[in-house]
């Protein structure tokens, strides 16, 4: 294909609703690169693909794309997690603040902790799970 084609392409596709990624390695990818959502570039193609590129690969294997998706879409699923557990944990407290269950100071040691152990759990290795 001519880039005036795959840029044309990945324009249809993003006029449809779609999210592009581009994987590609030349020159003739560069403005496909530069027009979708995300630009992913091969580390030993063309310096202009690399340098329009989101996110340049480090090795010719394209498993690592796939890599990084597993590990985006854990990390995202972790971030959720502890939003949820913030969230809930500090709305409980509130509302035990507010109905006199617990003591301010109480509430202080509570929601410290609370941060403290969700950030240790957050420390776990990813990359184990994928």
């Amino acid at each position: 294909m001519l880039p005036e084609d795959k840029a044309r392409f990945v324009e249809q596709e993003k006029t449809l609703g779609r999210r592009v990624i581009m994987i590609g390695d030349g020159i003739n990818d560069s403005p496909a690169l530069s027009a979708s959502d995300v630009g992913i570039a091969i580390s030993d193609g063309a310096e202009l693909a690399r340098e329009i590129a989101d996110v340049t690969v480090g090795s010719d294997d394209l498993y690592g794309v796939v890599t990084l998706k597993r590990l985006s879409n854990l990390l995202m699923r972790r971030i959720q997690g502890n939003y949820r557990a913030i969230v809930g944990i500090n709305a409980g407290l509130i509302a035990c603040g507010v109905l006199g269950v617990i003591q301010p100071t109480t509430s202080a040691l509570v929601h410290n902790t609370s941060t403290l152990a969700i950030s240790l759990r957050s420390m776990k290795d990813l990359m184990g799970q994928v």
